[in-house]
């Protein structure tokens, strides 16, 4: 390999390092700004609108490692709510780790809505899961006005309500923002 070629990916991995660190830490932030928070964990926020973006520019890879830092820094810093090792791993590093996997559809001139829904539905699976088999002994007998029976409902209607809301908000930013972002999403001055 020539030297200008690992001059080259060697600039390019320090630039999504950076991008990664900055996108991380905006992250955090807009996760402080919470506009409803739910009992036990979970709020509305805009806190993955730059992990969507950093890993549509960047890659899946590079996307999930920023998830996964992510999910750590909202653990500890954001007063994260856990009955075990179990919840750490499930509600904390898988469920934001997840939200990596926007980064499958980099390249693509939609890529920022694909990822978006992609990454909203894979958080959501993870604490739907997470919900129904370890938060179960929290499940109240009504919610929403409705008996709860199955934690598997329960679980659905609680992660689902904040989810589905914190993916229409990314989504109608990112509609508003596509055309001014659209130079930075498709990454053309970050060609490997």
């Amino acid at each position: 390999m020539s030297e200008a070629k690992t001059t080259h990916r060697t600039h390019l991995a320090v630039r999504a390092l950076c991008e990664g660190a900055v996108m991380v830490v905006l992250a955090q932030l807009l996760g402080y700004l919470k506009l409803w928070e739910m009992p036990w964990g979970g709020s509305i926020c805009l806190s993955m609108l730059p992990i969507f973006l950093y890993a549509c520019r960047w890659g899946v890879g590079s996307g999930l490692m920023a998830g996964f830092v992510l999910g750590i820094l909202q653990f500890m810093f954001d007063g994260g709510f856990a009955l075990g090792w179990q919840s750490i791993i499930g509600d904390y590093l898988a469920a934001f780790t997840v939200l990596g996997l926007a980064g499958l559809f980099r390249g693509k001139r939609w890529s920022i809505f694909a990822g978006t829904v992609l990454g909203s539905a894979a958080r959501f699976l993870v604490h739907y899961v997470v919900g129904a088999t370890i938060w179960v002994e929290y499940m109240p007998e009504t919610f929403f006005g409705m008996t709860m029976t199955t934690p598997w409902f329960y679980s659905f209607l609680y992660n689902g309500f904040y989810m589905a809301i914190d993916m229409a908000l990314c989504l109608i930013i990112f509609g508003i923002m596509s055309v001014p972002l659209g130079t930075y999403l498709a990454g053309n001055d970050i060609q490997r």
